[in-house]
């Protein structure tokens, strides 16, 4: 891989301890639990690790500079700058992706990783906004 790629990875070192937490819940339970349960697991590995998080944070949607009274809830929060977004299901789809980055705009944050428990190996999306 390219230096000067990595050198632009937003929040590298942050994105790089999220992730491996997530491996390490992946690793413990393996994959075909439903959502709910990795989420919990998530929490407290990112609690042992001391990433910052919050877990099911609510989002305000901007909609003509009035904020709506529907509100979009994210699995994880974490550094207060990264959307973490868990599935548990056998592939990552568009609109999964449509879904963090509707997240991304409603937040203006830059980056959102998609972590899906559901396979036998994790898969994970970075989306840069």
């Amino acid at each position: 891989m390219n230096s000067n790629y990595t050198k632009m990875i937003i929040y590298k070192e942050e994105s790089y301890k999220i992730l491996g937490a997530c491996f390490t819940v992946h690793s413990e339970l393996g994959c075909g639990f439903l959502e709910n349960v990795y989420q919990e697991a998530l929490a407290k590995e990112l609690a042992v690790r001391k990433i910052p998080f919050k877990k099911e944070a609510e989002l305000d949607i901007l909609y003509k500079n009035e904020y709506l009274s529907k509100k979009y809830y994210a699995d994880f929060i974490c550094y207060d700058k990264i959307i973490l977004d868990i599935k548990a299901c056998e592939n990552i789809s568009d609109n999964h992706i449509a879904q963090v980055v509707n997240y991304l705009s409603a937040t203006n944050f830059k980056l959102g990783i998609i972590i899906n428990f559901g396979s036998k190996s994790l898969t994970y999306k970075r989306i840069v906004k």
